[in-house]
């Protein structure tokens, strides 16, 4: 609790700790350096982790960049001791890395740097630059003790308390590597120093590895990189799809169940390259595309609302990119109408009510897409009903839909469905009256009328509570102060 203490009050007012105070003759924290080994002395090992943020925070408060060094260097001097002892031991034999009382030093010198460099940010590039490489040689090397161990003695092997102690390495080294990256200021330093090294120790690896093997956090890992270095990363897309898409594909799609954290790590990685490298997707081959899409309408299908709500935020993303792209014709001549049915059919499942907002969303703009002037070419087969079946794309969607919805709502005349169908080409340029009109027609249906339908209001219960909760901030008093937000933080 001392240490959880000392950590918030550091936050505070970091920048106290590094400046010379009235009285002293040098700031607080050379003298907390020079005292370091006894300091720590009697603390538990995740009490250590904190102490060490708490003192990376003061560090980074440190404006003179040679100061920071120095400061960092003395801080990571007996966390750096013991790690060349240990790789240089290694050097002499391997073996010697695979002890437990090792593995569980290595582990703990790890989370001492995470623990750093979150706090640090960009300065921690000496301390990482100093490890990163025997780093990644020790990961390569446990990954192949974990499968080796997993092939020889089955599932249950996952499950032993030295193949998790092997596996928290590999995770505590994919965490430090992601924090230094999301922190990090130099991109470029980034993709020119740190991505070429780690590609085959951390991304071949996950490729080779068996299905109990893979940490979800490559994926975390690959999309943070991307978020990071946007359209930097596009050459080396390939290379990821290749290495995590199918085999990733192949764990989570046999059931909803199996590999949770993989599931909504993926989509968020096929979220960054839509995102930040879309011109990637044009170089896939149709079966490739085809494999990208079929993930996506498998993700908002998921009753899992993380992955559906994820799913359904990148198959929007996806629209909006190629309506502005030369493939525009391409892609919506492939997959408009199979969106359009899957979007429905999830509408219309009561499961998937809180995504009603972005099911609208999707639904708005292919209804707009369809006379927007993007859409140049039939989006019926001309080969089998001829390019004069239809006078236009908006009167073949228009018979499309209400064909679609008069088999899936049997239940209801002909004239209700086309009256519906009619509403939204009506209403489509117009955002809540397109709302109401679907919210109106789920809410009459046999499906919704006996449920509690709460979740197709959400969007707007929770701007109403917003509305009340500005109100009640600007009579003084009516807000407790520890609901407030902190303005105390010392930058």
């Amino acid at each position: 609790m001392a240490c959880d203490t000392f950590l918030k009050i550091v936050q505070k007012c970091r920048r106290k700790f590094v400046i010379l105070q009235l009285g002293e003759t040098e700031p607080f924290i050379c003298e907390l350096l020079k005292g370091l080994p006894t300091t720590i002395l009697d603390l538990e090992t995740h009490q250590i982790h904190t102490f060490y943020e708490a003192v990376g925070f003061m560090i980074q408060a440190e404006t003179d960049p040679y100061k920071r060094e120095e400061y960092l260097r003395n801080l990571m001097e007996l966390p750096n001791q013991r790690w060349a002892e240990i790789i240089g031991q290694a050097r002499q034999s391997v073996e010697f890395l695979k002890a437990q009382e090792v593995v569980r030093a290595v582990l703990n010198i790890l989370q001492t740097n995470t623990s750093v460099a979150s706090a640090l940010g960009q300065p921690f590039l000496s301390q990482i630059s100093l490890i990163y490489l025997d780093m990644l040689n020790v990961y390569r090397m446990y990954s192949e003790l974990i499968s080796t161990s997993i092939a020889e003695g089955g599932p249950f092997a996952s499950r032993t308390s030295y193949v998790k102690l092997l596996r928290s390495v590999k995770r505590e080294t994919l965490k430090l590597v992601e924090t230094f990256v999301d922190k990090s200021e130099d991109q470029e330093l980034i993709a020119k120093q740190f991505v070429p090294a780690m590609m085959d120790p951390i991304l071949g690896d996950y490729a080779r590895n068996v299905s109990d093997a893979r940490e979800s956090e490559v994926l975390s890992l690959f999309a943070t990189i991307i978020n990071r270095l946007k359209s930097t990363m596009i050459e080396d897309v390939p290379r990821i799809f290749e290495a995590v898409f199918a085999c990733t594909l192949e764990m989570i799609t046999k059931n909803f169940e199996d590999y949770p954290e993989h599931r909504l790590k993926f989509f968020s990685l096929l979220r960054a390259i839509a995102s930040h490298c879309f011109r990637a997707l044009f170089a896939l081959s149709p079966q490739q595309l085809k494999l990208v899409m079929d993930s996506i309408i498998w993700a908002f299908r998921h009753t899992e609302r993380n992955v559906a709500e994820t799913g359904l935020n990148l198959l929007l993303e996806m629209l909006n990119n190629f309506q502005s792209s030369e493939f525009c014709n391409q892609f919506h001549q492939s997959y408009f109408l199979t969106i359009e049915q899957e979007i429905f059919a999830v509408m219309t499942d009561t499961f998937h009510k809180p995504g009603f907002k972005l099911h609208v969303l999707i639904l708005q703009h292919l209804f707009r897409l369809v006379d927007s002037g993007a859409l140049t070419q039939p989006l019926w087969d001309v080969s089998t009903l001829g390019a004069s079946a239809f006078p236009n794309n908006m009167v073949f969607v228009g018979d499309y839909t209400v064909k679609l919805l008069a088999s899936s709502f049997p239940n209801m005349t002909p004239n209700e469905v086309k009256g519906f169908v009619d509403g939204i080409f009506e209403t489509r340029n117009d955002l809540p009256t397109f709302k109401n009109h679907f919210r109106d027609f789920l809410v009459q249906s046999k499906e919704f009328s006996a449920q509690d339908n709460k979740d197709l209001y959400a969007e707007e219960a929770a701007a109403q509570r917003e509305l009340e909760r500005q109100h009640m901030l600007s009579i003084p008093g009516l807000i407790a102060p520890s609901e407030l937000q902190d303005e105390m933080i010392d930058t």
